[in-house]
């Protein structure tokens, strides 16, 4: 049974019994990228999704100004006590935000951070691998014209390499277009957030405990740059699917749900003991 939360600001989804997940997504999507995912989750675990501000039911709140900061501050009040917070792709960036505001933000109290497929820094520069930003740039401009076609390459992107691509992105799409579309300003920001957020020299003072997930297929976040991360954030697990892209949980779903597992179960033992 599903809880729609409609008496705050924000729109959350909750369903399943026990500790705390919540999940935030990725740029041009929506909660709906994890209904395949979460049932393999919700026998051991309550999940709560929320649309990032500006996406799916909550695009109608748009922060100004729209950047990862905003985004964290204003989803706060909304993630559970002792929450472990899973952000994938850009959600990631917004987890990491959230994990850094922490302790100063009142009634925020995580209890550990995971990202998927995500990075301190998207775009790729001097000694750091990622995306190209003439990539970027490109979605940016598309954008003007036609959102549905933009998105339908950014999955294609997304899933390249995965050996079921096809099936990975037929999935995605066909979940997130069951919410509201998203609102233009923030499409257009978040590409912006891809492209300028450095959270480099930030992660190191990420205190909960945390894991990094990663796809060693993926073009968005590649290989090439985990061990740069592990340097910036010696504390953090990590873990790589040899055969995965930018999106895991759809592609290895039981596979991402059992490290996932893992990782919470050692989280929530260590709070008992």
């Amino acid at each position: 049974m599903k809880d729609l939360h409609t008496n705050t600001p924000l729109v959350t989804r909750t369903q399943g019994t026990g500790n705390d997940l919540v999940f935030l997504h990725g740029w041009g999507m929506n909660s709906g990228a994890f209904t395949s995912f979460i049932p393999y989750l919700t026998n051991s675990f309550r999940v709560t999704t929320i649309d990032l501000p500006g996406f799916g039911e909550n695009a109608q709140h748009v922060p100004s100004p729209y950047d990862a900061e905003s985004l964290a501050q204003m989803i706060a009040p909304y993630i559970p006590p002792e929450s472990i917070v899973v952000g994938w792709s850009l959600g990631g960036l917004v987890a990491q935000r959230l994990a850094l505001i922490g302790k100063d933000f009142k009634g925020l109290a995580l209890k550990g951070l995971v990202t998927i497929a995500s990075t301190p820094r998207f775009i790729a520069g001097p000694c750091w691998p990622g995306i190209a930003g003439d990539l970027l740039a490109m979605f940016e401009s598309q954008l003007e014209s036609n959102y549905n076609r933009t998105l339908e390459r950014f999955l294609a992107i997304q899933a390249m390499g995965s050996d079921t691509a096809r099936q990975d992105i037929k999935a995605i799409r066909g979940h997130i277009s069951e919410y509201p579309e998203p609102d233009q300003h923030a499409l257009k920001q978040g590409l912006r957030i891809l492209s300028t957020e450095d959270l480099r020299q930030d992660i190191g003072r990420i205190t909960v405990p945390t894991l990094r997930l990663y796809g060693r297929l993926d073009s968005l976040v590649p290989t090439s740059g985990i061990d740069r991360i592990c340097e910036l954030h010696p504390q953090a697990d990590t873990v790589v699917l040899p055969h995965a892209a930018h999106a895991p949980f759809i592609s290895h779903p039981q596979q991402s749900a059992d490290i996932l597992f893992s990782f919470a179960s050692s989280v929530y033992q260590q709070k008992a003991s």
